[in-house]
């Protein structure tokens, strides 16, 4: 019951207190990380192996520490630990206001509040997007970063308690700040872009299948099976293509970056997205947490059970 308790905590804590304005540790170990890769990244001309030692330099001490507090700490303070900083690696109330600030000036007409919204989400060029290019971008960011930001943070707790949490979170910033294909980063953040696919392929796929459960079903999983593997990105297809199916709306396309456009697999199949399909992408997320919630609290019963008649 220890592990459910404290996921209904974390959560409970999000929906409360939302993220912290200030002192959030997950920017101060993004602090950290910008100067040590300034010192050590010469651009094109460092190695993986730097960008390896980077990242061990900057993943060892928290992950020790929360091997050591997961050991040796009594179950209580465990308990508030693990719950703290479970709330601090998820985000889900956050990723309903960002997606409430593109929704409601998209519905009330306002393209360019619309616009200046979804530009917090994405790298497209935002200034480009129609109000289909600013829903759809607004939609596949819900999805994506609901797989990331809350069912890996609960599936690395729930499968490697407090250490599993906090390897995951900060390899996903490393990924976030250096998983870049340009020149300074394509060498030197391999290894955490290869780590966070490794972190993420698991929770990706139950993370789509979560989605499938919680829309429409049928849909959600014949675009997961037919249109997954042409997405870029192999934990972002399952869960994009399963989402946009369970919400019956399609995705991907054409969508314009600073570089220029780029043509993208279409996702999902359906109506283009629209103000309303925001909502129902957070709303999708939410029911897919109440039943991962259900399972975890399930599973620990069973667990309590089990060990008490044994």
């Amino acid at each position: 019951m220890h592990t459910a308790l404290a996921c209904i905590a974390a959560l409970t804590l999000d929906a409360l207190a939302g993220e912290p304005r200030r002192g959030h540790p997950l920017v101060a170990f993004g602090s950290l990380a910008a100067w040590l890769e300034r010192r050590l990244n010469a651009g094109s001309d460092a190695g993986v192996a730097t960008g390896a030692l980077a990242a061990g330099l900057l993943l060892a001490p928290p992950v020790a520490a929360a091997v050591w507090a997961a050991a040796t700490l009594p179950v209580l303070p465990l308990l508030v630990l693990d719950a703290v900083v479970l709330y601090l690696a998820v985000g889900l109330r956050s990723l309903g206001e960002h997606a409430r600030a593109v929704a409601l000036p998209l519905a009330a007409g306002d393209l360019a509040g619309a616009r200046r919204g979804v530009a917090a989400l994405v790298s497209r060029d935002a200034e480009r997007l129609d109000e289909a290019g600013v829903a759809g971008a607004a939609v596949e960011s819900v999805l994506e970063n609901g797989a990331d930001a809350v069912f890996a943070s609960l599936f690395w707790y729930v499968l490697a308690g407090l250490p599993g949490v906090v390897l995951h979170r900060l390899v996903n910033t490393l990924d976030a700040m250096w998983g870049y294909h340009t020149p300074r980063f394509d060498r030197f953040g391999r290894v955490a872009a290869r780590l966070d696919d490794a972190l993420n392929w698991a929770p990706a796929r139950l993370t789509a299948l979560s989605y499938a459960l919680a829309g429409r079903s049928g849909a959600a999983l014949r675009c997961w099976r037919a249109q997954a593997a042409g997405w870029s990105s192999p934990n972002a297809g399952p869960v994009m293509a399963a989402g946009a199916g369970a919400l019956g709306v399609a995705l991907g396309g054409p969508a314009p970056y600073p570089g220029g456009w780029r043509q993208r697999p279409r996702l999902g199949e359906g109506a283009a997205p629209g103000a309303h399909t925001i909502a129902a992408a957070v709303a999708l997320v939410r029911r897919a947490v109440v039943l991962w919630l259900v399972l975890i609290l399930a599973g620990g019963v069973a667990w309590s059970l089990t060990t008490a008649a044994g």
